[in-house]
This record gives C-alpha cells, structure tokens and sequence, in this order.
C-alpha cells in the first residue's frame, strides 16, 4: 500500500474502471497474448512441415501463463527491446522449445496482433456480447424510463429558453436515439475489425516464404490458420509492418462519438437538475458540499461530463498517428498508442457503468414541472385563445392587439416585481374574454399542447428500441453499484 501511494496510478484503473475493462488492457493480458500468439505460429509451422516438434510446443503450452515478470524487465533493460526481451524470458523457461519461438515473425506480429485482440475484446466488454454488456444495458434502463414518461407533459427549451412543450419520455428518447446510434456504430466497427495476421517485416511475407522454400499456398495457409487460431474471420490482405493505424481512427472514433453522446445526456439532467425537475441518483448518506450541506450536487453526470472531454480529446492521437507514419512504417506511434488505445476504452466503459447508475436511479419531480408549466403556458397559449375566440365571432386582430396589452402587463409583472405570472387573471378578469371562460381550463390544459409526443415515444420504442435489445434479455438484470 505504501509503495502504491507513494507512485502515480491512472485514476481510470486505480478509481474508477471496470475489473473486466482494467484486465483486457493489463501487462498480464498483453503477455500472454504474445505466448498465445507464438504457440499458434509454432502450431501452424509444424503442421505444414516446418522442423517443429510436438514435444516443443507442449513445452509453450505448459508455459503460456507462468511469466516472469521480473526476468522479463531486466532482460529489456538490457536490450532495450521488449519483444526480444519477452521472447528470452519464454525461451529460459522453455528451452526445447527456444530456437523455435518467434520463427519467421517480426516484433509486430505479438505487437500489433495483441492490439487487434485487445481492441476486439474491448468491444465485446461494451458491447452485447458478454454478460457486461453496459451500453445495452443503459439503453433498456432509458427506454423504461421513457416508456414511464411517455406522456408527462413538461417545458422544451430552445436556446435554453421555454419553448413549446414536449413530454419528459420524449426528451428520453432523444437521448436514446443517439446511444442506438452509438451501439450500432460500435457493433460495425468491432466486426469490421481484421488480424495482421503473419506478415513479417515489411507486410511482404518474405521471411515466411524463404522458410517454405517458395511454397506460396504454404504463406498463405499459415496466415489462415493463425487468424483462426486467434479468433478472427478474416486478416488484412495487405499491410506494412503494421496494420494501417486508420483501424485505431475508426475504432476510437466511435468511443468518441459515444463520450459526445454521454455529455450530451448529462449535460441536459445537470440543466434540469438545476431546475429541480429531474435529479440523479442521491445516497442516503451522500454529501453534496461540504461548506453547504443542503446541497444535492449532480456528482455521477458531472463525472460522466468530465470524462467524455477526455473520450473525446483521445481521438486526437490516432488521427495524429495515422498521418505521421513514413511508408512502411515508423516507431513514434508506439508510445503514444499504448496511452490512447487502452485510456479510450478504459474511459468509456467507465462513463457508460455511471450513466448506467444514473439511469437505473433518475429521480422525477412531477409538481416542480407542473409549476414551470404554469409559468410559461399562459404566453405559449396565447394562439389557441386567439383561435377560440375568433371561432364564438371575434375579430382575430382585436383580440391578439388585447392579448399583446396583458402579455406586456404580465411580463412586467414578472420580470420587473418578481410576481408570479398573472396573464390568465387578466385574461379571466377582462369582459372581451367572457366567450371562452367557460372553456379556458381545456385550452390550458398541458397535454393538448405536446403534440405527437406520446405517439412519437410508443413508435420509436417499439420499432428502434425493443427488437435492438430483444436478444439480449437474458443479460439486462445486472445493477451498477457505483463507487462514489
């Protein structure tokens, strides 16, 4: 404990990310990878007639998870090379299998190879393809959200000012059409992912076709075997020594759009927050302040917010990197990727499993958007008296040259004393009006003014929504309990 306090560790691993996210971008996931990945090429030599032995790779499969951790930073302390330094660390505890490990292959095939598993594996962690499954999950826990809501009436804003009314379900699923947006972009770019595969150093395969003597069918067949072996369809047919870094572009670019999506769903709840109109989740025990203790700050989307920025700035790296590379190749990427691959999935496992936290716990305060309602509808229903009053015989331009006098009056009222607004007593107090007295509690009342907002909720829930998560039912009952 006193040795981890005493060094920095990344807040996204040591406080905030998932276990499952934390492991896929570990040293120990790393490594034995790369042993993974020899005993494969190891495996396919061998069965296309390459002096591989059974025995050999018996001794790498019986190896695969022991490393030595240790060994392994002397030994690129000294070579200042960490692949060779890892494949001496394997070869001391492998000794028959040692003038075998890493034949034909160049540092880029553990390297890069690793990448495309880690990034793939990242994805399945978002994704609804394993039991965490966080973005799904998110995205049914908004969708019940809505559905509840679906017909509460409650003050749009444009430009953040009171605008014409929409339902809070419908303004959920203005949120959730971006995240079904987000999912869809991330399922494409997971399966659009390919392997390196074996391609040596310079993508030409030129090592692997002097070890077979010539025999291209062989080449060809050892990269298809390798890629299977590794849990890939398909490699790329060319690369250089690296898979094109335009992969890590889109791969990140989609986190990214997702962290733009979260802010945006954060941003709003804090706005409304303010209002006191919604709130996220509050502890019973949780303190807001600690100089103000009646204070219910919107902690989890201010985290969300913060660490969508940096979601967002990462994409920055691979763009940088992928314009950067010389020809075949150059070594200024290495560095900055094993930052800006693990930090953006890192960071966006961790604002979906808090949003996902929010979502499950939202807070409605029905009477405090009724309130607001009051407030603002009398302007907003000044057309539909207009039209009620022309419709019992009234002239139109008389009774909007009225409406505009007590709007003005009200607004003075409102503004300039700090009243309430009064516009409906003026309205109700004025003889010109007396022909629609009767009914002005029908043309006030809020659900006649959100349109097709409740219709518009119901369609999209069940035709975008419900068949997207269909499939994975099975795995929407797991809760975030979030570490505060």
């Amino acid at each position: 404990m006193a040795g981890s306090a005493s060094s920095y560790r990344s807040p996204l691993v040591s406080r905030y990310a998932s276990k499952e996210m934390a492991y896929n971008f570990s040293d120990r996931k790393k490594f034995t990878t790369w042993r993974k990945l020899w005993i494969y090429l190891a495996k396919a030599e061998k069965a296309l007639g390459l002096p591989v032995t059974e025995a050999q790779v018996a001794e790498m499969e019986s190896h695969a998870e022991d490393i030595d951790f240790a060994m392994a930073a002397e030994e690129e302390r000294k070579l200042r090379h960490d692949v060779m330094a890892h494949v001496h660390t394997f070869a001391h505890c492998c000794p028959l299998a040692a003038s075998i490990i890493h034949l034909g292959a160049t540092s880029c095939y553990v390297g890069d190879n690793t990448d495309l598993i880690m990034l793939r594996d990242g994805f399945d962690i978002l994704l609804p393809k394993v039991i965490t499954s966080v973005l799904a999950r998110v995205i049914d826990r908004l969708a019940n959200f809505a559905e509840k809501y679906a017909d509460l009436p409650t003050l749009g804003f444009t430009h953040y000012q009171p605008a014409q009314l929409t339902t809070v379900g419908k303004r959920a699923c203005l949120w959730l059409q971006d995240l079904v947006m987000d999912m869809r972009n991330l399922q494409r770019a997971r399966d659009d992912l390919r392997f390196r595969g074996v391609k040596g150093t310079t993508g030409t395969q030129a090592s692997f076709l002097q070890l077979f003597q010539g025999d291209h069918e062989k080449v060809e067949e050892l990269d298809r075997m390798v890629t299977e072996m590794a849990g890939f369809k398909k490699a790329y047919l060319v690369t250089g020594q690296t898979y094109s870094r335009k992969v890590d572009i889109d791969s990140l670019s989609h986190l990214a759009s997702m962290g733009a999506t979260i802010h945006k769903i954060c941003t709003d709840i804090r706005l409304l927050a303010n209002l006191k109109e919604i709130e996220e989740p509050f502890e019973k025990e949780q303190i807001g302040s600690s100089a103000m203790p009646y204070k219910r700050n919107p902690m989890r989307c201010e985290r969300c917010c913060s660490l969508a920025r940096h979601l967002i700035a990462l994409l920055a790296d691979p763009l940088q990197t992928a314009s950067v590379q010389w020809l075949e190749r150059t070594l200024d990427d290495s560095a900055n990727r094993r930052i800006s691959l693990p930090e953006s999935f890192l960071t966006a496992d961790i604002i979906l499993s808090t949003l996902q936290n929010v979502a499950e716990g939202l807070v409605v305060y029905p009477k405090v958007i009724e309130r607001h309602i009051r407030q603002e509808l009398p302007f907003m229903a000044t057309e539909n008296i207009i039209m009620s009053m022309v419709k019992t015989g009234g002239n139109r331009q008389d009774c909007h040259e009225k409406i505009r006098v007590l709007s003005q009056q009200a607004a003075a009222v409102v503004k300039q004393e700090g009243g309430d607004n009064d516009l409906l007593s003026r309205v109700q107090a004025d003889s010109y009006f007396a022909p629609i007295l009767g009914h002005l509690d029908n043309i006030l009342d809020p659900k006649t003014f959100v349109g097709r907002a409740p219709q518009q909720v119901a369609r999209f829930l069940s035709e975008e929504v419900r068949p997207l998560l269909e499939p994975y039912k099975a795995k929407m009952d797991v809760k975030i309990e979030l570490e505060l």
